[in-house]
């Protein structure tokens, strides 16, 4: 066995440093180094941070509602000054001040007006610290939606590492047959010049080689497409290289674990936040239809071009002629509102409950998945025993073979069935081994934990 593993090591080592000659050495990159740029560099990812950012910035905003508002104005216009007594509903018209007038005068003069005015919601009865939760509520929703969306990308990011290092395992399975068709190619020529072998033997053999080189061109396809979707994942114009090459030649270790609640997933913590968003909304909603009191405070002039005995100075109105102040407070109630409110309650209140099933439905699916895992692992491990028994029957019969066929014991057929088993076996038990490793990224993945799986890297 420990043959066996030094013989994997070496050849592990011999992939990499192929990788390194034939590429720039700062393409080569550990699976740590991959995950860390993911998350630097991968677009989607850093949208989503700026998302959650400017939710978070949205709570200040809503937090400095609390301060009163002070407007400061001034403004000048060019008009007549026929009015009558009267009101009107004053959407849409602009307001006219000032005595009825006896009759229409079309003679224009200007006027002008400044102001600085406070307005307070001093008392909202709780309204604007409901509206600060729901801003807080929608931070925190975002902020988990991002760290879900990270989550979910380091997983692929890993996984799409394990299948570029499978790729270059098949690769090097791949060269290794081609060397043994290339040895039994030269030999078959020896034993047809001799006389044992027929020489049609020579022309299965140069088939044979023909097909082991296009396996080998279709891995090397392969392997390069592999190469750029992870590229693309973590955000680089290099094909990059696996530097973590040995821990695929080896088994994972079985993660155990008694927490099945899935609490610090993040699919439960989004789902959570969500359902926590609306709540604080309908929490709102309830104090939506409270009284507010409103203090409010102004100083503020006119000026006008019309005169007490109605005559008209153009120009004069430029100029400001009557200064006033005024304070007060204003307890405003909005009687029709609760009906309206109700509705919104109602709906908002159907909407939390849909939000609380999401969480639960994420548990529940969290579960299933943690238990599919687990059999997925087991079921890799005990898969990969036996496809390690099936390489070493593979390499002893084609052993055997080879000699039986070089003493004219055999024919090309059953030496060449045997080298197909072998490389049958080669290949499942590479690709037994990057299942076991997928298990335990399925396992991490449902534990919401990547650091499972980068812990076991050795």
């Amino acid at each position: 066995m420990q043959y066996i593993r030094l013989y994997k090591s070496l050849v592990a080592l011999i992939i990499c440093s192929e990788a390194a000659a034939q590429v720039p050495a700062d393409t080569l990159i550990k699976l740590n180094d991959v995950v860390q740029l993911a998350e630097q560099h991968y677009h989607l990812l850093k949208a989503r941070k700026y998302d959650a950012d400017a939710a978070a910035k949205n709570v200040d905003v809503a937090k400095y509602s609390r301060l009163p508002t002070i407007d400061a104005t001034y403004q000048a216009g060019f008009g007549t000054a026929n009015n009558l007594t009267g009101i009107f509903y004053p959407y849409g018209i602009l307001p006219m001040t000032g005595p009825p007038s006896s009759t229409n005068s079309f003679t224009p003069a200007t006027g002008s007006a400044a102001s600085i005015l406070l307005n307070w919601q001093a008392i909202t009865f709780g309204q604007r610290d409901a509206q600060i939760n729901v801003s807080i509520a929608e931070a925190n929703s975002k902020k988990s939606e991002w760290q879900q969306a990270l989550f979910l990308h380091k997983i692929n990011v890993i996984s799409a590492y394990l299948d570029l290092l499978l790729a270059y395992d098949i690769i090097s399975i791949h060269r290794q047959n081609i060397q043994r068709v290339e040895a039994n190619l030269k030999q078959s020529r020896a034993l047809a010049n001799s006389g044992i072998k027929p020489g049609v033997d020579t022309a299965l053999f140069l088939s044979e080689l023909s097909k082991a080189k296009i396996d080998f061109l279709n891995a090397q396809r392969q392997l390069e497409t592999q190469q750029w979707l992870l590229a693309q994942l973590i955000v680089t114009d290099n094909l990059p290289v696996p530097a973590d090459t040995t821990f695929l030649h080896e088994l994972p270790l079985m993660i155990t674990t008694n927490d099945t609640s899935f609490s610090n997933h993040p699919l439960v913590q989004y789902a959570q936040s969500q359902f926590r968003l609306s709540q604080s909304k309908e929490f709102f909603l309830k104090k939506s239809y409270l009284p507010k009191l409103n203090v409010w405070g102004t100083g503020f002039a006119r000026g006008s071009g019309f005169q007490q005995n109605g005559a008209t100075k153009t120009w004069d109105g430029l100029g400001l002629q009557r200064y006033n102040y005024g304070a007060g407070v204003q307890l405003a109630f909005p009687i029709m509102k609760y009906g309206e409110v109700k509705h919104q309650l109602q709906a908002q209140d159907f909407l939390s409950k849909a939000a609380e099933e999401r969480v639960e439905e994420n548990k529940e699916t969290l579960s299933t998945q943690h238990r599919i895992a687990n059999t997925t692992f087991n079921n890799s491990i005990a898969i990969a025993a036996e496809t390690q028994q099936q390489l070493k029957s593979g390499q002893y019969a084609f052993a055997a073979m080879q000699v039986r066929y070089n003493t004219g014991l055999v024919n090309f057929s059953d030496l060449i069935q045997a080298q197909y088993n072998l490389l049958k076996a080669e290949l499942d038990l590479k690709k037994a081994y990057w299942d076991a490793w997928k298990a335990l990224l399925l396992q991490a993945a449902v534990k919401g934990d990547e650091n499972i799986f980068l812990n076991e890297i050795r």
